[in-house]
């Protein structure tokens, strides 16, 4: 699978997923997260962590043949440090 790399503002978790909104200031929902991203960052609770900028690379998983289905999977997550 092809990594995608953006960079994004974090904008909420909720039941289970997670908002980011991209450069061209469209919001993408993420289904899935990579376990040793969550035990860096705790994305589901930290609060402090909302609204800032992070490097993000996720893959696309198709789930039908049809390519009906996608689901979004977060493979690499790096807070950046914005003044």
């Amino acid at each position: 699978m092809k990594l995608i790399y953006e960079t994004v503002i974090f904008k909420s978790h909720k039941n289970g997923f997670y908002t980011f909104t991209l450069d061209n200031g469209e919001d993408m929902v993420f289904e899935e997260i990579l376990p040793y991203i969550l035990m860096r960052l705790d994305l589901k609770n930290d609060k402090s962590l909302l609204n800032k900028v992070f490097h993000l690379a996720y893959t696309e998983d198709i789930v039908d043949d049809d390519d009906d289905f996608i689901i979004y999977r977060i493979e690499y997550l790096e807070l950046i440090n914005v003044n």
